[in-house]
């Protein structure tokens, strides 16, 4: 311990040095770690970032919806779910396959110009339903491992006890496939978090985005770095939270819990 200590302390002493003794040190540091730029954009960061709290927190529960409906559809064996099976198989592939930031732009931008009755116009919906379109089709192949590295005599149990399919499904197999993918789940969530400020490019002002203003406005790119902390803040518990429940699983698979 003592020794890990010692080791660490070193390392981030040298890289201090190092960085710090660098010709250009003091020309990045007035540009990027400017104190005073640091609190002039505190506040206006700080006030735009509850936009991306509330787009993920929203995000999240419509991405879990939609990507358990998505897994469960997937892997019901019942003949007439075909053509809902191949839907859902079409909309993984296709959702995978598109990064993130085209789907923000398409659905931006692409929903307002077909000017559907009922259809939302306000962007950060927009951009909500392009976030769930997204990772809804990642978290659904996570869910969807998860149930199917649940053992089939747990399927044969449920159903020698009297239970029908959709019955043994809820109470005997998702609750041991969900817990089995939660760390995964939180790890995509994670990305989520960060993903959020992807919707700038559609308009609307983040954190991401106000400190781009205010980067273009003083000329100086300390506010980007200033939001950047907002989002390394507001990661870190969750991905410790995930280390923790993968470390834990670990150990309940080796038998120590």
């Amino acid at each position: 311990m003592t020794v890990a200590a010692v080791s660490t302390v070193t390392l981030l002493v040298v890289l201090w040095f190092v960085i710090t003794s660098a010709p250009g040190w003091e020309r990045v540091r007035e540009t990027y770690f400017d104190w005073d730029d640091a609190k002039a954009s505190f506040p206006g960061i700080a006030r735009a970032f509850v936009v991306n709290i509330k787009a993920f927190l929203i995000a999240e529960v419509l991405i879990l919806a939609l990507a358990l409906l998505v897994a469960v559809v997937r892997v019901v064996p019942a003949p007439w779910m075909a053509p809902f099976k191949l839907i859902a198989t079409v909309y993984t592939d296709v959702f995978r396959g598109t990064p993130t930031l085209l789907v923000i732009l398409l659905v931006g931008f692409g929903v307002p110009a077909l000017d559907l009755q009922g259809a939302p116009s306000d962007v950060f919906w927009l951009g909500i339903i392009a976030l769930t379109l997204s990772y809804g089709a990642y978290v659904a192949e996570v869910i969807r491992a998860g149930i199917l590295s649940v053992h089939p005599s747990q399927w044969a149990s449920g159903r020698s006890l009297g239970m029908s399919y959709g019955t043994t499904l809820r109470y005997v197999v998702l609750p041991q496939a969900l817990r089995r993918v939660t760390p995964p789940l939180l790890n995509d969530f994670v990305s989520l978090q960060k993903d959020t400020a992807l919707l700038s490019v559609i308009g609307i002002v983040e954190a991401l985005r106000q400190a781009q203003i205010d980067s273009s406005r003083d000329f100086v790119f300390t506010p980007i770095v200033v939001a950047a902390c907002f989002f390394i803040v507001a990661t870190i518990p969750l991905a410790r939270f995930t280390d923790w429940l993968s470390l834990r699983a670990a150990r309940r698979q080796s038998g120590a819990l």
